[in-house]
């Protein structure tokens, strides 16, 4: 996935209401940005970071930069949560994961007042797939998730195990966000209901996949190579 609009490099100032960031741009100004994640960020929000912004120019919008990447010593992270299943959505459409190759719909309604992110049709199969963008980590080359406590989260995980006691497949797909990890795990911790929603969606035959991405200025690709 290729950004529209070519990124600039930023100094973070603050990140504030979960979806506001001030930042302050290579000429000395300091603008607010649209900061396009609902989790904490934990470890990727702290003022003097720096980071990388697409700017716009449509009138429609109020807010002329959005915070796309975090640079860290010796990583990249997407902290728009938004790429993820934009990368994934190319990935499924250009046959590179194998197995979940098909008729590919996005944003199917299933179970109770939900939306799958993709759904697959496969022959007259049908695979559901949900996508989490994982950008937490606290040990290094450790990637886990959530950041942050999420029913919601926990609720899609009960979704995909439903979908499988129908005879349907179903896939629980995290794209690790960032480029410093090689491992994967839930951040019980954070959220033991996750967790625990994760383990039992595991044993109800939901298919649990751990894919990364190779991330610069100008795109976010998929890595075919899974290390769940």
């Amino acid at each position: 996935m290729r950004f529209q609009t070519e990124l600039i490099p930023a100094t973070l100032l603050r990140r504030y209401k979960r979806f506001l960031a001030d930042i302050r741009l290579p000429d000395g100004r300091e603008v607010t940005a649209h900061c396009p994640n609902p989790g904490s960020m934990m470890g990727l929000a702290e003022p003097g970071m720096r980071v990388w912004v697409e700017p716009n120019d449509d009138p429609k919008k109020k807010l002329k930069y959005g915070l796309r990447l975090v640079e860290l010593a010796g990583a990249m992270v997407v902290v728009d949560t938004g790429v993820a299943n934009k990368v994934v959505c190319e990935a499924l459409r250009a046959g590179l994961i194998p197995d979940l190759i098909g008729e590919v719909h996005a944003e199917v309604k299933y179970g109770v007042n939900s939306r799958a992110d993709f759904m697959i049709l496969q022959n007259k199969s049908k695979i559901w797939v949900e996508v989490k963008s994982v950008t937490l980590s606290r040990e290094t080359g450790l990637a886990e998730f959530p950041d942050a406590k999420t029913t919601r989260g926990a609720k899609h995980l009960g979704e995909l195990a439903a979908r499988v006691a129908e005879g349907d497949r179903a896939v629980m797909l995290y794209l690790v966000s960032r480029d410093d990890c090689n491992r994967f795990a839930p951040a019980g911790d954070i959220d033991p209901t996750y967790a625990q929603a994760e383990a039992e969606a595991r044993q109800a035959g939901v298919d649990i996949r751990v894919y990364s991405v190779v991330i610069t200025p100008e795109q976010v690709r998929f890595d075919a190579g899974s290390f769940a």
